[in-house]
Protein backbone atom coordinates (compact mmCIF):
# COMPACT_ATOMS: atom_id res chain seq x y z
CA UNK A 1 0.00 0.00 0.00
CA UNK A 2 0.89 3.43 0.31
CA UNK A 3 2.83 4.52 3.27
CA UNK A 4 1.73 7.96 3.65
CA UNK A 5 -2.34 6.87 2.92
CA UNK A 6 -1.56 3.87 6.03
CA UNK A 7 -0.15 6.32 8.43
CA UNK A 8 -3.27 8.82 7.93
CA UNK A 9 -4.89 5.93 8.09
CA UNK A 10 -3.39 5.01 11.78
CA UNK A 11 -3.52 8.50 12.85
CA UNK A 12 -7.12 8.99 12.21
CA UNK A 13 -8.21 5.38 14.10
CA UNK A 14 -5.76 6.57 17.02
CA UNK A 15 -8.26 9.78 16.66
CA UNK A 16 -5.81 12.12 15.72
CA UNK A 17 -6.50 14.81 13.09
CA UNK A 18 -3.68 14.86 10.20
CA UNK A 19 -3.57 16.77 7.24
CA UNK A 20 -2.44 15.58 3.72
CA UNK A 21 -0.07 17.95 1.17
CA UNK A 22 0.15 16.81 -2.66
CA UNK A 23 1.70 17.88 -5.28
CA UNK A 24 -0.49 18.37 -8.32
CA UNK A 25 1.79 20.00 -10.70
CA UNK A 26 5.12 20.66 -11.76
CA UNK A 27 6.72 23.12 -14.20
CA UNK A 28 10.25 22.73 -15.34
CA UNK A 29 12.41 21.09 -13.04
CA UNK A 30 11.15 19.71 -9.33
CA UNK A 31 12.46 17.00 -7.32
CA UNK A 32 9.60 14.70 -6.64
CA UNK A 33 6.62 14.64 -9.36
CA UNK A 34 3.16 14.93 -9.37
CA UNK A 35 1.14 12.96 -7.02
CA UNK A 36 3.53 12.62 -4.39
CA UNK A 37 2.53 13.27 -1.04
CA UNK A 38 3.40 14.34 2.57
CA UNK A 39 0.86 13.90 6.03
CA UNK A 40 1.27 15.81 8.95
CA UNK A 41 -0.31 14.53 12.36
CA UNK A 42 -1.96 17.42 14.77
CA UNK A 43 1.27 16.38 17.09
CA UNK A 44 3.85 17.47 14.52
CA UNK A 45 4.17 13.63 13.17
CA UNK A 46 5.38 13.50 9.37
CA UNK A 47 4.88 10.92 6.63
CA UNK A 48 6.48 11.32 3.27
CA UNK A 49 7.90 14.14 1.23
CA UNK A 50 6.50 16.76 -1.33
CA UNK A 51 10.02 18.46 -2.33
CA UNK A 52 12.82 15.98 -0.88
CA UNK A 53 13.49 18.66 2.13
CA UNK A 54 13.30 22.21 0.57
CA UNK A 55 9.47 23.19 1.42
CA UNK A 56 8.61 21.00 4.02
CA UNK A 57 8.99 23.62 6.65
CA UNK A 58 6.64 25.75 5.16
CA UNK A 59 4.56 22.81 3.86
CA UNK A 60 4.14 21.66 7.38
CA UNK A 61 2.91 25.21 8.39
CA UNK A 62 0.05 25.16 5.87
CA UNK A 63 -0.86 21.71 7.00
CA UNK A 64 -0.73 22.64 10.95
CA UNK A 65 -2.89 25.30 9.43
CA UNK A 66 -5.64 23.32 7.63
CA UNK A 67 -5.96 20.67 10.57
CA UNK A 68 -6.69 23.62 12.74
CA UNK A 69 -9.09 25.65 10.27
CA UNK A 70 -10.31 22.97 7.69
CA UNK A 71 -9.49 25.69 5.18
CA UNK A 72 -7.59 23.57 2.21
CA UNK A 73 -5.04 25.86 0.14
CA UNK A 74 -2.79 25.48 -3.02
CA UNK A 75 0.24 26.62 -2.79
CA UNK A 76 2.87 27.51 -5.06
CA UNK A 77 6.81 27.25 -4.69
CA UNK A 78 9.82 27.32 -6.67
CA UNK A 79 12.90 29.11 -8.26
CA UNK A 80 14.24 31.42 -11.11
CA UNK A 81 17.39 29.50 -13.61
CA UNK A 82 19.66 31.51 -12.42
CA UNK A 83 19.01 31.53 -8.70
CA UNK A 84 19.20 27.88 -9.07
CA UNK A 85 22.21 27.74 -10.78
CA UNK A 86 23.38 30.02 -8.01
CA UNK A 87 22.55 27.26 -5.18
CA UNK A 88 24.41 24.42 -7.12
CA UNK A 89 20.80 23.39 -8.63
CA UNK A 90 20.96 22.71 -12.48
CA UNK A 91 17.67 24.58 -13.11
CA UNK A 92 15.12 26.01 -11.30
CA UNK A 93 11.43 24.88 -11.40
CA UNK A 94 7.97 25.54 -9.97
CA UNK A 95 5.71 23.13 -7.88
CA UNK A 96 2.00 23.29 -6.94
CA UNK A 97 0.91 21.23 -3.45
CA UNK A 98 -2.59 21.08 -2.50
CA UNK A 99 -3.00 20.74 1.08
CA UNK A 100 -6.09 19.36 3.05
CA UNK A 101 -7.09 18.16 6.43
CA UNK A 102 -8.45 14.60 6.46
CA UNK A 103 -11.59 14.45 7.67
CA UNK A 104 -12.46 10.56 6.80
Amino acid sequence: MNPVVDKVVEWREKGKQAAVATVVKVERSGPLGPGTSMAVSEDGQIVGSVSGGCVEPAVFEEAMNAIETGEPRLLTYGISDDEAFGAGLTCGGIIHIFVERVDW
